[in-house]
């Protein structure tokens, strides 16, 4: 079995609004277009055009009708979904071989596919259902936090992201260090009041989720009421003439 380290350098992860996903899965197809054509082995498709198809995916997003307490309307959350990287990571400490392991240096939980030999112990470990046996490859494949952006020099330092995080066009998803309290992504946690998934589970997950906001509070744009008022009762001038010969038609 392999062992967690009694500690990390860093915790890094993701942050994801559920007030501003919209669910248009642009993480989903950004993610598998980067692992599928970059880090370790494809993420294939079986049957991909047939009625019986099958895939391999990093990332996915299920949806939801919500109802909230009380009269409020109901809502519908898009609920994106990866390998959380766990602190007390079960997938790991249940791989018979290795092959599952979680970094020192910065958190991050990552399969030698080299060592996996595909029995699913971590799939059935996961709570959260993050790991996917690749049919084609024999293997099990799960978020790699795109290691091979976050640190590759030769990419422009805005792109040293996981592609999920630099495609989402509502500015959902955000990446940092959520072991830094003074990192971008630990503020933002606490002032939305950032949750665990599941932590009754006790794995603790360093991805953190923001909830959504109650639709029926939106505040109140006053600052757009002056520009909605009519510029004049009446219309003088030119303005009065044409009005009156257009009402006489």
């Amino acid at each position: 079995m392999t062992t967690l380290p009694a500690k990390t350098e860093k915790k890094l992860g993701l942050v994801i609004d559920l007030d501003t996903c919209v669910g248009c899965h642009a993480c989903v197809i950004s993610c598998k277009g980067w692992n599928t054509e970059n880090y370790g082995a494809p993420l294939s498709d079986q049957n991909a055009y047939g009625a019986d198809n099958s895939g391999t995916f990093l990332n996915r997003v299920h949806s939801y009708e919500v109802q909230p307490a009380g009269d409020a309307a109901a809502q519908l959350i898009h609920f994106p979904k990866s390998c959380l990287h766990c602190e007390d990571a079960p997938c790991v400490t249940v791989c018979p071989t290795g092959a599952s392991y979680k970094r020192v240096e910065d958190g991050i939980v990552l399969v030698n596919e080299y060592n996996c030999i595909g029995c699913g112990l971590c799939a059935w470990a996961c709570p959260y259902g993050a790991r996917e046996l690749d049919q084609a490859e024999g293997v099990m494949k799960k978020c790699t936090l795109c290691v091979d952006r976050i640190y590759n020099e030769n990419l422009p330092e805005e792109d040293r992201q996981p592609a999920c995080v630099r495609t989402c066009p509502a500015g959902a998803r955000h990446f940092g260090d959520l072991g830094d309290e003074n990192s971008d992504v630990s503020k933002l946690v606490a002032e939305r009041g950032g949750m665990d998934l599941m932590p009754e589970q006790g794995t603790k997950p360093v991805n953190k989720y923001l909830p959504p906001r109650p639709k029926d509070e939106m505040p109140e744009f006053d600052v757009l009421a002056p520009f909605l008022e009519p510029v004049a009762e009446e219309p003088k001038g030119f303005l009065g003439w044409l009005d009156k010969t257009l009402e006489k038609l």
